[in-house]
């Protein structure tokens, strides 16, 4: 068991909840972090009885001003973080200039660009000073497939994770003569809670191939940040998607992508 620790947010389920096992079934000591603490509590509880880990869950809301900060004053005290995962993460499904019913509106958007966008970067922020003193440090921030196109239907969303995708770019390259790296991790459709509470089950993306299991994209993902991989498309029909959007003329991504997001 090492004496430092992985950092997860988006911890209580989905890939996050994946991130957390794998992290500790290759004997790490974990910090997990999501809104719902019931539900940390019993995974760091599992983690800790099963693998021998340290395993600390720290509820926070990240969608608040000052979340991120809070987390890392909490998460930082007393302990050495080497790994950061920017799990964490909200979109809305509907129409940029209307609400409809069960999308969340303008104020789903909001929280979207406050956990996917300013906690995100902030956590980074804090992290990579901390991560600089280690032996090897690690950010995994997790974007999205849609980071590589507009997406009507999902235009804040979309362009969230464009964000994600540009700053661990950049960021990554700063970072070349250090022993820090940052990987996107870049998942298409995945089972996971994401479509419904993004209100998004009727989309047409859902019903496009088999979704990649989250524990599946959480492997390829951990995995390539260990590497220090840049950017992570995970699935070989994402890859042959991602190659698509780069040969076709950019008049036509948007929209095609608007067909793909629409509901059916």
């Amino acid at each position: 068991m090492t004496e430092t620790f992985t950092l997860i947010t988006g911890a209580s389920e989905g890939i996050g909840r994946e991130f957390a096992k794998i992290a500790a079934a290759r004997g790490r000591n974990v910090i997990l972090s999501a809104r719902n603490a019931e539900k940390l509590e019993a995974l760091a509880a599992e983690l800790s009885a099963e693998h021998g880990v340290q395993a600390v869950a720290i509820p926070a809301d990240l969608a608040e001003p000052g979340g991120a900060e809070a987390l890392w004053a909490k998460a930082s005290e007393g302990r050495k973080i080497d790994f950061l995962i920017n799990n964490a993460g909200l979109g809305r499904h509907g129409p940029f200039d209307a609400e409809t019913p069960g999308d969340g509106g303008w104020e789903r958007e909001l929280a979207s660009i406050q956990v996917n966008v300013v906690a995100l970067t902030a956590l980074m922020k804090l992290a990579i000073p901390h991560l600089k003193e280690a032996e090897r440090g690690r950010v995994l921030n997790v974007a999205s497939l849609a980071g590589f196109t507009p997406g009507p239907g999902m235009a804040v969303y979309h362009a969230t994770k464009a964000y994600v995708v540009s700053l661990s770019r950049a960021v990554k390259e700063e970072l070349a003569d250090t022993d820090v790296t940052v990987t996107a991790l870049c998942p298409g459709a995945t089972e996971s809670e994401f479509f419904k509470s993004a209100n998004m089950r009727s989309a047409r993306i859902t019903q496009i191939g088999k979704p990649m299991t989250a524990r599946d994209v959480a492997e390829e993902g951990y995995d390539a940040a260990i590497r220090g991989d840049s950017v992570a498309v995970t699935g070989a029909l994402n890859i042959v998607a991602r190659w698509a959007t780069k040969l076709l003329p950019s008049a036509l991504v948007a929209p095609i992508t608007k067909k793909v997001l629409a509901k059916v």
